[in-house]
């Protein structure tokens, strides 16, 4: 199949397709790279032309190129020569959990700097599992019973347990702060916080206190907890009970270690 040097019907069919602007332009430049260095399609130069993508750009970058010659065959009517993309091993989804040793210095820095009101909204979402939703909904009034009950639309009772050292520590905050009864967590006018400043000040104590702050984030915690849990009590059923998981199968995800995890454990085991 020889290559025309006349580009513009593939633009005019791409356009067809309403891809956009950005889109065509990057199809546009994946054909004429090919054509800078093939002068027809063959079955040996489109895999040249893939070697040579994969020699010269990254995986993401190989995948649209691809994809961009691969229109272009189905345009020409030469859909044999079309391409496979290459697989992209996606990183764990564990990745961007803060780690225990991250988590327990955040807790250690906000203790001893403050404010304590962070230490403690950090420390319920580290030990409770609770999402940040339920996290503003938490009251004076449940440290005494040891956790809150959240009923479901399906009329269903989830129940967030506070552990004893936690509901201990955080009574005595609330006296010392004069706040008898009411939301745990308010704002400097008397208000429930936010989810939004929730997140925002989090981010904020991860660059002050220079850890990565993609790891540091409300649900981040809600998984740091799940982690704990089971290296500590390796129950799956109860966990997704707590968590709130109607399928087990959700909170299967916790078995699974991050890739610097993963990397410790080949070094270690892999000696031959």
């Amino acid at each position: 199949m020889k290559l025309s040097a006349d580009f513009e019907e593939f633009r005019s069919y791409l356009q067809e397709l309403k891809l956009s602007a950005n889109t065509i332009a990057s199809y546009m430049g994946s054909v004429r790279l090919y054509g800078s260095l093939y002068t027809s399609v063959t079955t040996a130069s489109a895999k040249k032309y893939r070697a040579f993508l994969i020699k010269n750009y990254k995986p993401a970058t190989v995948n649209q190129r691809i994809c961009g010659f691969n229109h272009f065959l189905d345009y020409a009517g030469k859909p044999q020569y079309k391409l496979p993309s290459v697989r992209l091993q996606k990183p764990s989804y564990l990745d961007a959990v803060i780690s225990n040793k991250d988590y327990l210095s955040l807790k250690r820095r906000l203790r001893k700097n403050g404010p304590e009101l962070w230490f403690y909204v950090v420390w319920f979402l580290g030990a409770t599992g609770a999402r940040v939703s339920e996290l503003l909904k938490f009251k004076v009034e449940h440290l005494s019973s040891g956790y809150m009950d959240l009923y479901t639309k399906g009329g269903k009772v989830r129940r967030i347990y506070i552990p004893d050292t936690l509901c201990s520590e955080a009574s005595a905050w609330c006296h010392r702060r004069g706040t008898p009864s009411g939301y745990l967590f308010i704002n400097r006018r008397g208000e429930p916080m936010t989810a939004r400043g929730v997140n925002y000040q989090l981010k904020h104590f991860a660059r002050l206190y220079k850890i990565n702050p993609d790891t540091v984030y409300p649900h981040s915690f809600r998984h740091r907890f799940a982690i704990n849990f089971l290296q500590r009590f390796n129950d799956l059923a109860l966990l997704a009970d707590l968590l709130g998981h109607d399928n087990v199968e959700t909170t299967r995800i916790y078995l699974t270690r991050s890739t610097s995890e993963q990397q410790k454990m080949i070094d270690k085991i892999v000696t031959w």
